[in-house]
This record gives C-alpha cells, structure tokens and sequence, in this order.
C-alpha cells in the first residue's frame, strides 16, 4: 500500500486539491513560503564546482527570455490572455526535479544542475520587466511596476541561493542539517501541487463563463508549447552530444512557482496553462522513462 502510494502521490495530489478546491484554494498564501523552502533544500545540493557553464545553456537561455517575450508581443494584438498564458509556459524556469528525470532518462545531471542556478538567476532578472510590460501594477509607471515585482519575485528565486552558498561557506553544521532533510523538498512539493490544483479548479467553477472556450485554448497552448520545448531543447542538445539534458531543462518546467506568478501578476485566466502544463510534461516524461526501460 505504501509503495502504491509513492508512486502515485503527485496524481493523488491533484485529485484530493480537486476534490477539496473549496478550501484548500484558501492556503494559497502559503505558495510564496513553500517555493522558498523548496528551493533552498534543493539549492543546498549544489555547490560552486557544479556550476560550470556549457556552451549549450546559452542557447536554452535565449530561446527561454526572447522565445517567451516574442511570443507574447506576437499573440497580445489577437488575445491578451493567450498572449500572457504563452509567455509564462515558455519564461518559467526549470524545474529541480528535472534534475531526478535526467538522471533516470541517462542525461548529465551536473549540465541538468547548473543550468536550474542560471534560468532562475535569468527569470528572477527578466520576469519583474516582462509581467510590467503585460500592465502588472498598471496604475504604476513601467519602473515602478518593475521595482514593486521585483520586490517579490527576485529575493523568492536568488535568496533561497545566497542563503546556501552562506551555509555552506560560514555554517557547515546548519548546510549538513539541511542536506540531510532535502528530500523534504519533494513533499513540499505535493503540498504545493495540491494547492495549485484547488486553486485552479475552484477558479474555473467559479469564473463568469462565457462562449470564448478560453479555457481549452490555454490548454491547448500549454501542450503545443510543451512539446515544442522538449523537442527544441533536445535539438540543441544533440549538437553537443546530450539530447535528454537539453530537452528537460527547457521542457520540464516549475509549474508550482509559475501558477503562483500567474495569480499574483497576470490574468486570473493564466493559470490554467501552467496547470495544463503540469498534466503535459508528466506525460512526456513517463513516456521517456516507458521507453528508457522497454529498451532495456
């Protein structure tokens, strides 16, 4: 029973999030603090020598800022929503589990690691200015806009590895405790995930409806970009000889920290492609992993 149970948390998750939306959308604010702690336990994993930078993360970092802020400023003209939904699919940074994936799949975990410190250093940089440019904080000047985001998002993404890297350097004792209970990140994130479900579900029951099947359009975006990312990062990848590497750093997203930015800043409506997202990628990564084990 208990094995059954570990693997089939996540999608038990976000079962008991849909069928609790009522309340459980309620500890929404608790999104910020467990982003946090997610990230700094798994921060405390990486130390300076596995940061080394690849020729190929510039690619991946130029198709995640210019591919998310060129999608945006292509689609805002036909739909708002559309236009805001796509760029946050496309701009949220890796996911720190993607680390686990690449290891299962036989991709370089170390490229996988480092390239988790940069996008999110780039995103924390990038996003305050991209969600000003959509009208976040619109009574505010752009500059203004950019500084109160900025506020928020940068010391949610940088803090968390600052605070590692200080362990690590002046408090070996407290880094030890941290790394030993780093496996916690993973039911943090179950939490996490079960509170996005409910929070999306609750505002899709909840929400003036209307004829536009706006929904199944976000939907649809989330998977068109999806598989898009997955199969141009393992593109670039296999110029450099390690396609499942690339492919998962641009694919594989941290869908918990982006639904929290599409409530706080975008269209309430965005969020249900980050949430699309979450089905898309678990799907194309069990896939992979099916076809990692048929070979062998």
């Amino acid at each position: 029973m208990l094995k059954f149970i570990k693997d089939w948390i996540l999608p038990i998750a976000m079962i008991i999030g849909a069928l609790t939306h009522s309340w459980i959308y309620r500890l929404a604010f608790l999104m910020p603090y467990l982003i946090f702690a997610m990230l700094l336990l798994t921060f405390c994993k990486i130390t300076l020598k596995d940061i080394r930078f690849h020729r190929a993360h510039i690619w991946l970092l130029l198709i995640q800022l210019g591919g998310s802020i060129g999608v945006y400023l292509l689609l805002r003209s036909y739909n708002e929503i559309m236009a805001q939904a796509a760029m946050l699919c496309i701009l949220m940074p890796t996911a720190t589990a993607a680390a686990v994936i690449t290891g299962m799949l036989g991709g370089n975990v170390g490229f996988l690691t480092a390239y988790v410190f940069f996008c999110n250093i780039a995103v924390a940089i990038a996003a305050p200015f991209y969600f000003a440019l959509t009208g976040a904080h619109a009574e505010l000047s752009f500059f203004q806009s950019v500084w109160i985001i900025c506020q928020k998002v940068f010391p949610l993404l940088i803090l968390p590895l600052i605070i590692t890297l200080i362990f690590q350097a002046r408090a070996p004792k407290v880094h030890k405790i941290l790394l030993s209970i780093s496996q916690m990140s993973f039911y943090l994130w179950v939490a996490a995930l079960m509170i996005v479900t409910g929070v999306s579900v609750n505002f899709m029951l909840n929400r003036n409806q209307t004829n536009d099947n706006m929904e199944w359009k976000l939907f649809a975006i989330s998977l068109i970009i999806c598989c898009l990312q997955f199969y141009i990062g393992r593109l670039i990848g296999r110029r450099y000889g390690d396609p499942i590497s690339s492919g998962q750093g641009l694919g594989q997203k941290n869908t918990i920290l982006a639904i929290w930015m599409a409530q706080t800043y975008l269209h309430p409506l965005t969020i249900l492609a980050p949430t699309g997202y979450i089905l898309w990628q678990n799907i194309i990564n069990s896939w992979q992993l099916y076809l990692k084990g048929k070979k062998k």
